[in-house]
């Protein structure tokens, strides 16, 4: 339930595609690992594609890694808007590495 409401408060996002698809497949894949259908190969092109595309904002400008040594840190959660440009990058790299991990744990669940 919590990717399909990620993926509803995406819907007004300027990559509204690219994020709704991100939290939807993971909504899919972990709803139907629920009721007992399992598509390894699924899971693994989409962890492979979340922890590659998380790398690129990891070293991207204005990324995590400028949010941790250029910005020292400063709180991301203070406000909804993305003020700052390291705002949203780094948002979306946790929000990449909470799905890996869902589907990681799904994947290695069988």
């Amino acid at each position: 339930m919590a990717f399909l409401a990620f993926a509803y408060v995406n819907l007004d996002d300027v990559d509204a595609a690219l994020w709704v698809t991100i939290y939807m497949v993971a909504a899919i894949c972990c709803g139907l690992f629920v009721f007992g259908l399992y598509y390894p190969w699924v899971y693994l092109v989409a962890i492979a594609f979340y922890l590659v595309y998380a790398v690129i904002l990891f070293f991207s400008k204005d990324g995590v890694r400028d949010w941790v040594v250029k910005y020292n840190r400063p709180s991301i959660v203070e406000t909804m808007q993305a003020e700052k440009p390291y705002i949203e990058k780094t948002r979306e790299f946790f929000g990449l590495l909470i799905v890996a991990a869902a589907l990681a744990i799904d994947y290695f669940a069988l």
